[in-house]
């Protein structure tokens, strides 16, 4: 009997401190415990595991521009460079961890692309943040979109961020879920790309990866869709005196606290909005927490579970 499949979109801690991408070292110290959850759930789920890239995307195009001496590559070209780098790190923390548990599972990594319209008007506004913080006065000197993260931390590059439309390889990753194997896949929202005449061109952007995860889980006919960030709840009137967990939203209260602007475009935004269109196309639920508290998630025992 098959077992039920969940998507886990690798996110916050679990991966690495937004616009810091750290030292390999310190990229798997942050992966060792989200992968000890993952081998926790494979004897009772299929798992899929999708990941951001924005902070090396970032230090990939600083490198770059460093020096003259090495051709520029595009965007496409980077974000498609950082899915190799990623998954590489993601399966090393996989390894340690299955074999501490005395534990085997096949896996591998998926370099994935995503369809977007060329005339998306997210080309027109570039908001997806990439890369290091920088201090208002080092902004000022940048050659390249930058705004205010509105995070208190700084200033960051900005790129266009396109709505994904299709996940080109989610067949493939269908049939990876029915051999068992983990699929380390839509990395930073996948290579974005739009169609030509008779193939596919990358395009100048960073797909949201909550986003492209929610797409992925629902045409891949996936259980359930588990956001990983760093708060155990959604909240609405976050750190205000009358914040209030929540434990449980239906769609419609997701698209009523979006509405009233309760969830920043920056942060917990993109991750409802994401939940709340998985569960609104398939009926099935989505969860939004902490990755140590999955687990308990998965039971109606922890984080914020959306419904139909």
């Amino acid at each position: 009997m098959s077992k039920p499949t969940i998507l886990i979109a690798l996110g916050g801690n679990a991966l690495i401190q937004a616009g810091q991408q750290g030292s390999v070292e310190e990229q798997l110290a942050n992966l060792k415990p989200a992968m000890e959850t993952v081998v926790k759930l494979i004897d009772d789920y299929t798992v899929v595991l999708t990941h951001g890239n924005g902070p090396h995307v970032g230090n990939i195009l600083l490198q770059q521009e460093s020096t003259d001496e090495v051709y520029k590559q595009p965007l496409a070209v980077v974000g498609a460079m950082s899915q190799g780098q990623i998954g590489f790190l993601i399966e090393m923390a996989l390894t340690e961890a299955l074999n501490r548990a005395g534990k085997t599972l096949d896996f591998t990594t998926l370099v994935t692309y995503t369809i977007v319209d060329e005339n998306d008007p997210a080309f027109q506004n570039p908001t997806k943040y990439v890369g290091p913080f920088f201090t208002e006065e080092e902004a000022k000197t940048k050659p390249y979109p930058v705004k205010d993260s509105k995070s208190g931390k700084g200033w960051r590059r900005v790129v266009a961020s396109p709505a994904p439309l299709e996940i080109g390889n989610y067949k493939e990753v269908k049939a990876l879920i029915d051999q068992d194997v983990v699929a380390i896949c839509t990395g930073g929202g996948g290579i974005p790309v739009k169609r030509t005449q008779y193939g596919i061109e990358g395009v100048d952007a960073v797909i949201d990866k909550d986003l492209a995860s929610s797409l992925l889980a629902a045409q891949a006919g996936i259980g359930t869709l588990c956001i990983a960030t760093d708060e155990a709840n959604v909240c609405i009137n976050y750190k205000k005196e009358n914040e209030q967990r929540l434990s449980k939203m239906t769609v419609a209260d997701c698209e009523k606290y979006l509405a009233e602007g309760q969830f920043p475009a920056g942060s917990m935004g993109p991750k409802v909005q994401a939940a709340a269109s998985f569960v609104k196309k398939t009926g099935r639920n989505a969860i939004i927490t902490t990755i140590s508290n999955i687990e308990g998630a998965l039971k109606g025992e922890a984080g914020t579970t959306i419904v139909p």
